[in-house]
């Protein structure tokens, strides 16, 4: 079943800039030429999400981590110019896991952090087919402290939207990470408006079923399914007594799943909330063989700023 999970996991990496592109048609809806002519706007996206999850547990074997929570932190901010080509995605993000270890985590490190820089292109083949490809270069580590060559990675994703009608598109993509125990993952999905007011959006990493009760507000029920790999420090393993996750590369994972709101303050900010429990999770040291594998979850509550 692990293994299983893992490679759904790996979805998320290849999915994840297909999903922000699905139905995004409209983007393209002026020519190149046009695109020229008209004033110059500054064209940008943003995020801003904070989460709580309550004590739950993992294990390995015989050791145990029990009663521990998580703040998750997650900034970032793309330019989003015109192009003749497309449209350009420039920017940068940064993610941050924090865990409160009461017993000390055994083996696992009480941050992952990541501090990323975004290069991506959306462009189209033609009305119906767009593409994005997406790449994050930077650095994925547990502290500031230890940010170095050791712990560069440039994961990147080649996805698209085939658009079937405005109601119904087809999403598609592969995501690639030479880090993680699967470096490439092939992914899709669909986004079906299936009745006015209901949409299905069924794409990682937050497949939902969404209700839009009116044009202001949208309240939701799905899953949001988090998952990225971060590399430990030098001396990490000879403090925590096996050598072997000294600079180690470790692949996190949870699942979220929840219900919410996503309120739009007005045609370019929206603030979403949403609360739930925490089925899943694992920390893999996938290169030495340690896991701790989730024992009991726990709830969690969020809020995003986004726009």
């Amino acid at each position: 079943m692990n293994h299983r999970f893992l490679a759904l996991c790996g979805l998320i990496s290849c999915m994840g800039a297909a999903h922000l592109f699905a139905g995004s048609d409209k983007d393209f809806s002026s020519t190149s030429e046009t695109a020229v002519e008209e004033p110059y706007r500054f064209s940008a996206e943003f995020n801003i999400e904070q989460a709580y999850i309550g004590g739950a547990e993992v294990q390995r074997g015989a050791r145990n981590v029990n009663d521990f929570d998580e703040y998750y932190s997650n900034v970032s901010f793309i330019y989003t110019p015109r192009i003749k080509f497309g449209i350009l995605r420039l920017g940068a993000g940064w993610e941050r896991y924090s865990f409160g270890f009461p017993n000390g985590g055994q083996q696992l490190p009480n941050t992952l952090q990541a501090v990323t820089s975004i290069v991506g292109l959306d462009t189209k083949y033609s009305d119906s087919l767009l593409f994005r490809f997406e790449a994050q270069p930077g650095f994925y580590g547990t502290s500031f402290d230890h940010f170095d060559g050791d712990t560069f990675n440039v994961p990147f994703v080649l996805g698209g939207t085939y658009i079937y009608t405005p109601e119904l598109q087809f999403v598609f993509g592969v995501g690639v990470n030479v880090q993680s125990r699967f470096p490439v993952i092939p992914g899709g999905g669909l986004r079906w408006k299936f009745a006015p007011n209901w949409v299905l959006n069924a794409v990682l990493p937050t497949p939902r079923l969404e209700y839009q009760v009116n044009r202001n507000l949208t309240v939701f029920a799905g899953a949001d399914i988090k998952a990225n790999t971060f590399r430990t420090d030098d001396q990490f393993g000879s403090s925590h007594g096996d050598t072997s996750l000294n600079s180690a590369w470790l692949t996190y994972e949870e699942v979220r799943a929840g219900v919410g709101a996503e309120l739009k303050i007005n045609s370019s900010l929206s603030l979403s909330v949403e609360g739930g429990y925490v089925p899943y999770r694992q920390f893999d040291f996938h290169r030495t063989e340690v896991r701790y594998h989730h024992k009991s979850g726990a709830p969690y509550g969020a809020i995003m700023l986004h726009g």
